[in-house]
């Protein structure tokens, strides 16, 4: 009987060197900041500009204005002056109503507490599935993590709530549906749920789920204005040409839209052919969650399988992929490895830092939807293969 490479001493040694340099890294460049831009130009915590301009914008009563990006821009530059880069806001007006408070802080303060309170979520979430210490240790070391954690990003909070309702369905499916309707700050993430529910007749999470997300939708609008879903319109037309340009990097979206587009596929043949991925993909998680595979399977396949639907995603959102690894390592520590599983999760486990660097490199390979699609392979082949 062969002996796998990821022994006990091996998977106790790694991820414990890629902590070090992670936090090694994040210590250098932190050294290199002057005046809260790094030497690209780049705010502390990225991203989280965004959200913090946005919240204070809303918070003077002028929240359609944070689509338009020389408003943004000077909202953000309130909080760093020495700012260059403009950041868009594209988001529904929901996900105001996350990031109001935010703008009530200082800058810095706001991003640490962000990103604390959303990743003690997203870590007492994946200890309540795998509470075992090598698993906190690979958590820390999650390249997902820190890639995220730079971005000053959002996908603990929304990786905690699909993860969240997931674990909830069981015993309190209400609450779980009101979780799914809270996703609906990033709606794309939530679309993978209707077939899964549909499939396992979940009739009331569905209903549930629904109201949540109309009733945000309808706070969102009224609190904030009437000028807000026609700012919203606008700003998703500017996102999408963008998109479909290249001026948000494809370079790091994770998608078989942006995968093909790298590649000088068309517009139009590309989300053609991304639909058909999706396509196949709403037909595993159907095969899935009609089946009676055991829930953690039923979860691991549409945590991973959202990462493949959508067209639109960012490295950063790789975050969500700690949860199918704990729910397969789970399987394969209580019932054994097949062939290629304990592989196939350590690419997975790498791949938000293997994906940019590689696209950047080759200018034509987008790692992403490949190794989330071998990842889902591997997990429909488990659910089908087993009985509850």
């Amino acid at each position: 009987m062969s002996v796998h490479w990821l022994n006990e001493e091996r998977l106790r040694v790694y991820p414990r060197i890629m902590l070090t340099l992670f936090v090694t890294i994040t210590i250098i460049w932190l050294c290199l900041y002057r005046d809260m831009v790094d030497p690209r130009g780049m705010p502390v915590g990225a991203d989280f500009i965004t959200f913090w301009g946005a919240s204070r914008l809303a918070l003077e009563g002028n929240a359609p204005s944070a689509y338009d990006l020389q408003a943004l821009m000077q909202a953000e530059q309130a909080a760093v002056p020495a700012l260059r880069h403009v950041f868009g806001w594209y988001y529904p007006p929901t996900f105001f109503l996350v990031i109001l408070p935010l703008g009530l802080m200082p800058y810095l303060l706001a991003y640490i507490a962000f990103s604390a309170s959303t990743l003690a979520a997203y870590a007492a979430l994946l200890r309540r599935i795998l509470a075992d210490k090598r698993a906190l240790v690979c958590l820390l070391a999650f390249p997902g993590l820190w890639v995220n954690l730079w971005h000053g990003q959002n996908a603990f909070l929304t990786a905690s709530l699909a993860a969240g309702a997931l674990l909830l369905r069981p015993t309190m499916p209400a609450l779980s549906g009101v979780l799914i309707g809270l996703l609906a700050i990033k709606p794309h993430l939530a679309i993978l749920f209707l077939p899964a529910l549909a499939a396992a007749r979940e009739w009331r999470i569905i209903a549930v789920a629904a109201v949540t997300a109309c009733a945000m939708a309808a706070a969102g609008t009224l609190m904030l204005g009437d000028g807000m879903l026609p700012a919203f319109g606008d700003g998703m037309r500017i996102a999408r040409q963008a998109f479909e340009s290249g001026a948000l990097p494809w370079v790091k979206m994770p998608t078989m839209f942006a995968q093909l587009r790298l590649l000088g596929v068309p517009v139009d043949a590309a989300y053609a052919l991304h639909s058909i991925v999706a396509g196949l993909v709403v037909a595993a998680i159907w095969l899935v969650w009609r089946s009676v595979a055991r829930d953690a399977l039923k979860n691991a396949a549409l945590m991973c399988g959202t990462l493949l639907v959508t067209p639109y995603l960012f490295d950063y959102d790789l975050a969500w992929l700690a949860f199918p690894l704990a729910w397969m390592a789970l399987e394969g520590l209580h019932g054994g490895w097949r062939a290629g599983e304990r592989n196939t999760l350590v690419l997975a486990w790498l791949l938000p830092v293997l994906m940019s660097s590689l696209a950047n490199l080759t200018g034509l390979i987008q790692l992403g939807p490949w190794v989330t699609g071998l990842l889902l392979c591997v997990i429909t082949r488990r659910a089908l293969g087993t009985s509850a």
